[in-house]
């Protein structure tokens, strides 16, 4: 683990109660993968689940984790960033409450301040969402 849930707001520009992010695990310029326990409170939780939206924004949050680990140990700040569009999202499962979430996110291609990236989310080793995200960088 790189980055542990006490210190998880120091690499997001997330604040509670919007954090999706609970660790992450590992980062380098081309991935990085957290994990997300699935609480109750939890503003996304709707019937006992985690809504696509909190899929969604999980993913999202998973490359702004990474973006900001890297950017913090080069000396600089974390950045924000925007989903500009999601493309081939799948959902198979939504994670119920108490369930943790294992969430992947790796680095297609980079255009000026648009990163492409695919993300994937599994639960107990089966697949629950992945999709493909435009996120457009603000400098």
């Amino acid at each position: 683990m790189i980055v542990s849930q006490e210190n998880i707001l120091s690499v997001i520009p997330q604040r509670p109660p919007f954090v999706m992010i609970d660790k992450l695990l590992g980062c380098d310029e081309e991935s990085s993968s957290t994990t997300f326990k699935v609480t109750q409170d939890n503003v996304l939780v709707d019937n006992g689940e985690l809504t696509e939206a909190g899929l969604i924004e999980n993913i999202a949050q998973t490359a702004a984790a990474g973006v900001g680990y890297l950017m913090r140990q080069n000396g600089g700040t974390s950045v924000t960033g925007y989903i500009a569009a999601i493309k081939n999202l799948a959902i198979f499962g939504l994670p119920r409450v108490g369930n943790v979430i294992d969430t992947t996110v790796t680095i297609d291609k980079q255009i000026f301040d648009v990163t492409m990236i695919h993300g994937s989310i599994t639960s107990n080793g089966m697949l629950l969402a992945e999709c493909e995200m435009k996120i457009f960088i603000k400098k």
